[in-house]
C-alpha cells in the first residue's frame, strides 16, 4: 500500500495541499495585502516544504542525501556485521537497496497486515498514510568491511581508515565506529524513523547485522542552496558559508579519480558532539559572539553587518585588537585560513533528554562529506586545539564511512565492489 492511498481528509484534518488551494481561491476575493501583512506572508513562506516531494534512489552519480538540500529531520544508525561473509554483505546491501527504493516513493516494504492468519507483517506500518516527505537514505561502508574477510581488501578506498586521534576527543566506544551506516533524512520525523526501523529489521531478520549506535536529530544545522540558514542549539546560525554549488561539490565532495566503483562516491564523517547548553546559557551574549566570531541575532561576522558579508580577518578595533578574535570559531574553520580546505556540512541538532545531573543532554550530530577525510582532520586539529568553543563542547561519538555512488536501476549500492 502506498502512503499516497490515504484520504486527503484523514482524521478530520484538512490537508496542507487543500488548505493552500483554499487560500489561493480566497485571495481572489479579498483586497491586496498591506505591506506589513505581505512581509509577514513572505516570512512565513521561508523554507516551505512539500511533503509529497520525492528524491529518486537510483541514479548515475552520487547517492541521494549527500548534496541533496538538507531535510528537517534525521535518523542515523550504524551496524556491525554478525555474519562475516561476502555473500551476507551482498545480500544485505541488495535488500536494503530494494527497500529504500520503495520507501523513498512513499510505499510500504511488503505487507503491513498479511491476509494469512498468524503471519508477521514485513512493514511495521507507522508510515502508512504519510507522504514521502523528501526521504533520502544514504548507505556508508566502514573501514572494517574492506578486509580479506569480505574479499574487499584490494578495493579499500585510498583514504578510508579510522580517523586520527584529534584534540577535544572524548570518544565513547559505544558511540563510535561501525561496519555500516544508514542516514535517513526527511521532512517528517516519523518517515525518517520508519525507514531506519524497517532497514534495521531487515538486517536482524536475515541475521547479517545488528545495531551499534544511533542518533535521532531534529532541526537541521546546515543550509543547502536556497535555504534559510538554520540555528544550532547555542542559538547561532550554522552553515552560513556551507558548500551549495555543483562546482563546489565537484571540487570538494565527490571523488573524481580512481577506479569506476569509487567515482562519484564520497567520505562521510560523523561526530556526536555534546553541548554544555546550561553553562552556555549563563554566559554573556557579547562573549558568545566572540566565541563564534558572529553576531547571534543577525549571523553577521563581527567585522560586518550582514550574514553573508565575507569575514575580514585582518580588521582591528580602535585599540588594535582583532575584531574577529584569534580563537573565534569562524576564523579557525575558514577556508581562507586552511589552504582552501572545505567540507560539506550536513548536521542536525539532537537531544537525549536529561543527563544524570538533571541537566539538558543535547548537542550536535555533526555530519560532513568530503573527497578526503584528511580535510576534516585538518580543520578539527586546529579547532580542537584553539577554538574558544571547546569550553562548551565535547566530541563523544565518531565514525568514518565510504559512501559508494548511487545504484543503477536493477542493481544495488556497492555492487561494483564485488565484480
Amino acid at each position: 500500500m502506498s502512503r499516497h492511498d490515504k484520504p486527503r481528509f484523514a482524521h478530520g484534518l484538512v490537508s496542507r495541499r487543500n488548505m493552500l488551494k483554499g487560500s489561493l481561491a480566497s485571495a481572489l476575493t479579498i483586497p491586496a495585502l498591506s505591506p506589513t501583512l505581505a512581509s509577514a506572508t513572505e516570512a512565513s513562506e521561508k523554507d516551505n516544504i512539500d511533503l509529497s516531494h520525492q528524491w529518486p534512489f537510483y541514479g548515475d552519480h552520487g547517492q541521494a542525501g549527500v548534496t541533496t538540500p538538507p531535510q528537517r529531520h534525521i535518523m542515523f544508525m550504524t551496524f556491525d556485521m554478525t555474519t562475516p561473509t561476502q555473500q551476507a554483505l551482498q545480500i544485505l546491501l541488495a535488500r536494503w537497496s530494494a527497500a529504500i527504493a520503495q520507501l523513498v516513493q512513499g510505499a510500504t516494504v511488503g505487507t503491513v497486515e498479511p491476509s494469512r492468519i498468524g503471519s508477521v507483517g514485513t512493514d511495521t506500518g507507522e508510515a502508512v498514510g504519510l507522504d514521502p516527505a523528501s526521504l533520502t537514505v544514504t548507505i556508508g561502508m566502514g573501514p572494517s568491511l574492506f578486509t580479506d574477510t569480505y574479499g574487499l581488501a584490494a578495493k579499500c578506498p585510498p583514504h578510508l581508515r579510522p580517523l586520527a586521534a584529534l584534540p577535544s576527543d572524548n570518544l565513547q566506544p559505544e558511540l563510535s565506529g561501525g561496519d555500516l551506516s544508514l542516514q535517513a533524512c526527511a521532512d517528517d520525523p516519523q518517515v525518517a524513523y520508519h525507514a531506519i526501523r524497517v532497514l534495521a529489521r531487515i538486517a536482524k531478520s536475515t541475521g547479517t547485522a545488528q545495531t551499534r549506535w544511533t542518533v535521532m536529530g531534529f532541526g537541521r544545522a546546515s543550509a543547502g542552496k536556497g535555504q534559510e540558514t538554520p540555528r544550532n542549539l547555542f542559538g547561532f546560525k550554522d552553515g552560513t558559508r556551507n558548500l551549495v554549488e555543483a562546482a563546489e561539490f565537484s571540487q570538494h565532495v565527490w571523488i573524481k579519480d580512481g577506479p569506476a566503483w569509487q567515482q562519484e562516491g564520497s567520505y562521510q564523517v560523523v561526530r556526536k558532539i555534546k553541548m554544555n547548553i546550561e553553562n552556555w546559557d549563563t554566559d554573556r551574549v557579547s562573549d558568545q559572539n566572540q566565541v563564534f566570531g558572529r553576531h547571534k541575532l543577525s549571523g553577521a561576522p563581527l567585522s560586518g553587518t550582514h550574514e553573508f558579508d565575507p569575514p575580514d580577518f585582518h580588521k582591528q578595533d580602535s585599540e588594535g585588537e582583532l575584531v574577529i578574535p584569534a580563537t573565534a570559531h569562524i576564523r579557525l574553520a575558514a577556508h581562507e585560513n586552511n589552504q582552501g580546505v572545505r567540507i560539506l556540512r550536513r548536521s542536525y541538532n539532537y537531544t537525549d533528554g536529561l543527563n544524570p545531573y538533571g541537566q539538558l543532554d543535547a548537542g550536535l550530530l555533526f555530519i560532513s562529506y568530503q573527497n578526503d577525510p584528511a580535510h576534516f582532520e585538518t580543520l578539527q586539529r586546529k579547532l580542537g586545539a584553539s577554538d574558544a568553543l571547546n569550553e562548551y563542547i565535547s566530541h563523544i561519538g565518531s565514525g568514518l564511512f565510504f559512501v559508494p555512488p548511487a545504484a543503477k536501476e536493477g542493481s544495488y549500492i556497492g555492487a561494483a565492489l564485488f565484480s
